[in-house]
């Protein structure tokens, strides 16, 4: 089983103190997006990496699309920079139109759940991400331009946690290098998270599953 974090992602509420900006009121949207409300964003602290509800998007998309989603054989779970964590079902839907996803996004971050009434799709607890870490088992994989270079087969065990950064610059909010079992760097530039996500997960099928297709 592969579990997969998105951590320190850039996925929040606009914040109190940007709400009265003109252009947090020309939007009709509740979660803070840097292409809508980048002019506003300048007043917040680490503003250049904040508001991207885009990667979490993506990120959900490519994993829901998987081999290994569709062997029931991953698990997948978002962490954000104010310590949320959200558990999504296996087995979900990831609605594909953007605006729709903020949507739901809003209505998790209103209930706690979606749908908000019936059995969770996706659920939002507070808690950080050792906490997230500490409720899974397998060998905890840090995936960051800090780590040694090698092929992520190498890496890879039956039972595995993968972390991947869910910002687009800077580095990791948690101190997650103190978590982890082994550091890995890919590439020697930063990737986006949805290109190392699908690195770890073909690696993962290739090694794992790819004879039992």
């Amino acid at each position: 089983m592969m579990h997969l974090i998105l951590a320190d992602s850039e996925l929040e509420i606009i914040p109190e103190k940007i709400r009265n900006h003109p252009a947090i009121k020309r939007s009709k949207s509740l979660i803070l997006d840097a292409s809508l409300h980048h002019t506003a964003m300048k007043r917040l602290q680490q503003w250049q990496r904040r508001g991207r509800p885009d990667i979490v998007h993506i990120f959900l998309l490519i994993a829901n699309e998987s081999i290994l989603n569709k062997k029931g054989m991953l698990r997948v779970y978002i962490h954000t920079r104010n310590d949320e964590i959200i558990y999504v079902k296996p087995g979900t839907r990831i609605i594909k139109n953007y605006n729709r996803f903020k949507g739901l996004m809003e209505q998790l971050f209103k209930n706690g759940k979606v749908p908000p009434e019936g059995e969770a799709l996706m659920e939002m607890k507070e808690g950080s991400l050792k906490d997230l870490l500490n409720e899974l088992k397998g060998k905890k994989i840090l995936f960051s331009m800090k780590g040694k270079r090698k092929r992520i087969e190498e890496a890879m065990e039956k039972d595995v946690i993968c972390i991947i950064g869910g910002f687009p610059s800077g580095d990791f909010l948690s101190p997650v290098h103190e978590m982890v079992d082994e550091i890995v760097s890919i590439y020697d530039e930063m990737l986006p998270a949805w290109i190392v996500e699908m690195e770890a997960i073909v690696a993962y099928e290739n090694k794992f599953i790819a004879g039992k297709l």
